[in-house]
């Protein structure tokens, strides 16, 4: 895929061997913004953890964390998470992160309309949900773009320092 600034992006599922590159990743971008459910190094996982979870999802046809590369560094994240639970497996679940140096050149739209065909094609997943703080107004512009319906807001979802902040919890039906 051929970014904005004229750069070469792939986008796949993790790998084992990607799980240092992704720890590192999200250690960084947890300190970029306050977006995100951790802060700078505050990922939490370890390189087993990590790896395990690549490995649990790498055949999956309903989950799977995605990566997006570009001159083989990690630019962007997407988990997508899918319930095994039969009543509620038809739902699924995502977070994204864009490190900062990559903001503003549609990686975040790219990597969102890669997973929605994935998720598309599982046969499985009816509704792809997110949350979003809700003062992040280029986030919730492009979601919306992207299909996603405001359903409800959770108040004082996220708390950092003495601060609080609303969330806004969305679905795309597909």
């Amino acid at each position: 895929m051929l970014l904005k600034n004229s750069k070469q992006m792939i986008i796949r599922k993790a790998q084992k061997e990607d799980a240092q590159a992704i720890i590192d990743y999200c250690n960084v971008v947890g300190g970029e913004s306050d977006n995100l459910t951790f802060g700078e190094n505050e990922f939490g996982m370890t390189l087993e953890q990590e790896e395990q979870f690549i490995e649990e999802t790498r055949d999956s046809k309903t989950s799977g964390l995605f990566i997006a590369l570009i001159e083989g560094e990690v630019a962007s994240v997407l988990n997508l998470s899918c319930p095994t639970k039969e009543r509620i497996a038809h739902t699924s679940e995502i977070g994204i992160s864009v490190k900062q140096k990559f903001w503003g050149l549609g990686i975040a739209t790219m990597m969102l309309e890669r997973v929605i065909a994935f998720a598309s094609a599982s046969e499985q997943i009816e509704i792809i949900g997110l949350t979003v703080r809700a003062d992040n107004i280029a986030a919730l512009g492009l979601y919306k773009k992207m299909g996603f319906v405001e359903i409800g807001r959770y108040p004082k979802a996220i708390k950092i320092g003495r601060e609080y902040y609303d969330e806004v919890l969305m679905n795309l039906y597909l």
